[in-house]
C-alpha cells in the first residue's frame, strides 16, 4: 500500500477504462473519478482527499479514495474503491477498505460512509460491502436517473483501543 503517484494515471486510467467497458463505471464515472486523482496530484496540500494506490506485477491493480466529510465530527467518505478486473476475488479490494479504515481511526474517524448504485451491474459490488461489515442505511429512489436508486452503506468505526 502507498500512495498516489503521477506514474500511476496510465494504469488507473486503464483500470477504470476496463470496468467502463464492463459496465460496471460509466464513462462519467471514469471521468470523475480521474478529475479527482489529478486533484489529489495536482494540489499536494490539499486534505479533502486520500488516496491508497496496491501494487501487483507489473504495477498498480486497484486504488481508494476517501475524505473527511466537511463539517462533521469524524465522518468520512470513501468515493472510490477500483480493482483491475483480473484480479477481482483476490482479495485486493479487502487490503484497500482495511487500509483506510485503519487511517480513518487513526485519524479519529468513527462513521464511514459510501454509496453505491442500485443497478444490477453493482451487485457484486454490494455484496463486497456487506461482507466488509457496512450496512445499508438508505436508499433513495431514482437518485442517479428513474429507475437506479443510490443506496449508502455504512460503518460505525470502534474507538481506538488504548495501549
Amino acid at each position: 500500500m502507498r500512495p498516489l503517484r503521477k506514474t500511476d494515471i496510465p494504469h488507473l486510467k486503464r483500470l477504470l477504462m476496463e470496468l467502463c467497458r464492463q459496465e460496471r463505471f460509466t464513462q462519467e464515472e471514469v471521468d470523475c473519478a480521474l478529475e479527482l486523482l489529478y486533484q489529489v496530484l495536482d494540489n499536494p496540500e490539499q486534505t479533502d482527499y486520500l488516496v491508497a494506490v496496491i501494487d501487483d506485477a507489473p504495477g498498480p491493480v486497484g486504488y481508494i479514495l476517501y475524505g473527511p466529510v466537511p463539517l462533521t465530527d469524524g465522518t468520512w467518505d470513501i468515493y472510490w474503491i477500483a480493482t483491475a478486473p483480473a484480479v477481482h476475488g483476490a482479495g485486493y479490494g479487502r487490503l484497500l477498505l482495511e487500509h483506510a479504515e485503519r487511517d480513518m481511526r487513526r485519524r479519529g474517524g468513527r462513521l464511514i460512509c459510501l454509496e453505491t448504485s442500485s443497478q444490477d451491474t453493482y451487485q457484486r459490488t454490494r455484496l463486497f460491502y456487506d461482507r466488509s461489515g457496512y450496512f445499508q442505511e438508505a436508499c433513495l429512489k431514482d437518485f442517479y436517473r428513474p429507475g437506479d436508486d443510490r443506496i449508502t452503506y455504512v460503518k460505525r468505526l470502534a474507538a481506538p483501543r488504548e495501549a
